[in-house]
């Protein structure tokens, strides 16, 4: 039986900003946090990997939060920005810059202490594994391909 390994990097951020919750219609006091974000990311392709691509850009997708007042930005400005709610958003848009940069987002740990973690995956839902069969097939298919052509050229020989 043929072991197909999926090799996941897991990239960590922290973002410095402020937040308050609004409680019954009222805000409640701006206070400080230091809230950690990993993602686990599978890279598409199996040549040298730039880590800094993801980095930078992951980066800059904070840098606009950073030292901040979360309600400050939409749609915190209309939803409490807890934890829960940022990363329910941030892991949207994050999925769309590793998109674009031939990864695959994989999940997302958030947190904002040591001790507690709020995690958003994607690794269970169809679309995913999906996606996965369709790398694995492609794969595959190139194999396959490149094999006949080596032994189409030596029968050529």
């Amino acid at each position: 039986m043929n072991t197909i390994l999926y090799r996941e990097y897991k990239f960590k951020f922290y973002l410095n900003a402020n937040h308050y919750i609004l409680i019954q219609g009222k805000p409640g006091e701006a206070h400080p946090h230091t809230w950690e974000f990993a993602f686990d990311i599978i890279m598409n392709n199996e040549g040298f990997v730039q880590f800094n691509e993801y980095e930078k850009a992951i980066d800059a997708y904070f840098d606009k939060y950073q030292n901040r007042v979360m309600n400050d930005f939409a749609p915190f400005d209309t939803m409490n920005p807890t934890l829960e709610n940022m990363s329910e958003i941030f892991i949207m848009e994050i999925q769309q810059i590793i998109d674009k940069l031939g990864g695959i987002l994989v999940k997302m740990e958030s947190s904002e202490t040591p001790t507690r973690s709020y995690v958003l995956s994607f690794e269970k839902g169809k679309s995913f594994i999906d996606h996965l069969m369709t790398e694995q097939e492609d794969k595959i298919e190139e194999i396959v391909s490149t094999l006949v052509d080596q032994i189409t050229e030596d029968e050529d020989e």
